[in-house]
């Protein structure tokens, strides 16, 4: 059998330079088309990918600062409002106790003087009382002395008698 026709370019019977130089260039060809039509555009697809990955991590961690920033400040806020919420209670209590101490003293000036009323009022009533005795007892002794002298007084004198009667016995007291 007869096996030159299977021989494939290079076949057994040496190197064949032609072939090689051929592939070669094809090679580069091939290469050169790839880097323009399909690695530079590969490479530009990558380097947009890169740039905006590396834009969302500092955009996330701008983010993270921010929101680490606002979050002492609501701190602050919040520690501040606390502080206020705490002095007006602490106020409110102060108020309070003046307006207690307050009541208090109107209560008891209130009292003092209703008392001090009531303590005139009884003396007025006393004194109504000692007059309208007074006035009883003149009457009386009018009656008693003009049955015993038999004859009748004036009542205008018997009780100007009878008053300065009256008035030395409280002097006598």
């Amino acid at each position: 059998m007869n096996l030159d026709y299977l021989t494939l370019g290079a076949g057994a019977h040496g190197f064949n330079g032609g072939d090689v130089l051929a592939t070669l260039i094809i090679f580069l060809i091939l290469m050169a088309l790839l880097k323009k039509f399909a690695w530079g555009p590969l490479m530009g697809i990558m380097q947009q990918r890169e740039e905006l990955v590396a834009g969302e991590i500092e955009a996330a961690e701008n983010a993270r600062i921010e929101s680490a920033k606002t979050l002492e400040e609501q701190k602050v806020l919040l520690k501040e409002a606390r502080t206020e919420a705490q002095a007006i209670i602490e106020s409110a209590k102060k108020q309070g106790e003046v307006q207690r101490d307050e009541i208090i003293t109107a209560a008891r000036t209130e009292a003092n003087r209703l008392k001090e009323s009531a303590v005139r009022e009884i003396e007025t009533e006393k004194e109504k009382a000692i007059a309208a005795v007074r006035d009883e007892v003149v009457s009386l002794s009018v009656l008693a002395a003009s049955k015993v002298l038999g004859k009748e007084i004036s009542e205008e004198d018997n009780s100007a008698l009878i008053k300065e009667t009256i008035a030395k016995a409280g002097e006598a007291k």
